[in-house]
């Protein structure tokens, strides 16, 4: 496992993806908690992430310097690299700025470009320049701006790279990464891992953790909250109540799609609240577009909080909530929990009293689908 902190990059959850991808687990974790969890976790690697601050400024995020002397590898992207060099008493300034692809050359040989050729395309998005590296650091890769590119400590343990290796547009990016974690930190990867077991487990965990109960389930038809629930589903069987809300808004024979999943697929019967005319009622003579989405959502809500509350022993709200929601919400950053306090997330009240359930949350859009046909779900579900 690896502990990626997370300084406040757009890209850092990518980090966690490619590791992934590779079959190897990322926690995100924040620079406050950085020490704690590493403490916890005994990561075989630590990655710190890009972040739009300035390390030098008095406010920029930072983390404890004995991170550096644990003997853990450690791996600085773009912002990391640059306070791996600040920390450690290098130089940092407000250099020469690069922003898109730039071309990468190799100076000197280290572990993470590893049979890698001597030039390829790289994807820089930064301001400020290491001009000084720290004592017993050498440079590795110098850009035609840039001459330390990437740095690595003498013992081959700390690695800083100013380029984003997780970006698509890197060349050999997930060499680099696959390079770290398999040469530098001995870990064993694999392809493609996305294994629905093992979410399923992790629901079971979790669960029983937070102490059982019914879960409450609103489902659409959508790929994101039926891949939720059939994971659910898988790990709790009929503790799980789906409901669907029919407002004669949704795509056609939805409700049947929604019936065929829960009936045929995990023989649990979900609640279907037909509610067509109510709906269009309401919604009668308004053209206003943000008006009717209003109306919609009140109903919506209203609706599925009274079936709620007469599910007796309920104590979750299970939502399809998936990484790219989180990163419109704001809510991206640092480590979050599979299961945590109501907190108003997707419009539904806290008096609802229940603990939310996102198994999806740490996911794209097209890792879900990939789960979804690893389910075995239909297409018309997968490609919803």
């Amino acid at each position: 496992m690896i502990i990626i902190i997370d300084f406040g990059s757009q890209t850092t959850h990518l980090i966690a993806r490619r590791l992934r991808q590779i079959g190897v687990e990322g926690i995100i974790v924040t620079p406050n908690e950085a020490i704690t969890e590493i403490n916890k976790n005994h990561p075989k690697g630590i990655i710190l992430s890009g972040g739009p601050s300035s390390v030098y400024e008095k406010n920029a995020p930072k983390i404890d310097k004995k991170i550096f002397f644990l003997d853990i590898p450690i791996l600085g992207i773009c912002y990391g690299l640059q306070l791996t060099a600040y920390l450690l008493y290098g130089k940092v300034i407000a250099g020469k700025k690069e922003y898109g692809r730039e071309t990468l050359t190799i100076v000197n040989q280290s572990a993470i470009f590893e049979g890698l050729p001597k030039n390829f395309t790289v994807w820089m998005s930064h301001g400020d320049e290491v001009v000084k590296l720290p004592k017993n650091f050498q440079v590795s890769a110098s850009t035609q701006k840039v001459k330390y590119a990437a740095i690595v400590e003498k013992n081959q343990k700390i690695f800083g790279v100013q380029f984003h290796p997780e970006i698509f547009h890197t060349q050999y990016g997930t060499e680099i990464l696959k390079n770290f974690i398999e040469k530098v930190c001995g870990l064993k990867t694999k392809s493609q891992l996305l294994d629905p077991n093992k979410i399923i487990e992790k629901i079971k965990e979790d669960y029983k953790k937070n102490g059982g109960g019914k879960v409450v389930a609103a489902v659409s038809g959508g790929v994101d909250s039926t891949v939720a629930s059939f994971l659910t589903a898988k790990a709790i069987g009929r503790d799980l109540i789906p409901i669907y809300i029919e407002n004669g808004l949704m795509r056609y024979k939805t409700k049947e799609k929604v019936i065929f999943i829960f009936e045929k697929m995990l023989k649990i019967k979900p609640k279907i609240i037909n509610c067509q005319n109510l709906f269009l009622k309401k919604l009668k003579g308004i053209t206003d577009p943000e008006k009717k989405r209003k109306i919609i959502g009140a109903l919506y809500i209203g609706l599925f909080q009274k079936e709620a509350k007469r599910i007796n022993g309920a104590n979750f709200l299970l939502q399809g909530t998936i990484y790219s929601d989180m990163v419109e919400s704001g809510a991206s950053k640092g480590k979050s929990a599979v299961i945590k306090s109501h907190h108003n997330v997707g419009g539904l009240p806290q008096r609802l009293k229940l603990k939310l359930l996102e198994p999806l949350r740490e996911f794209y859009k097209d890792e879900v689908r990939e789960i979804g046909k690893k389910l075995r779900l239909p297409d018309e579900v997968v490609f919803a």
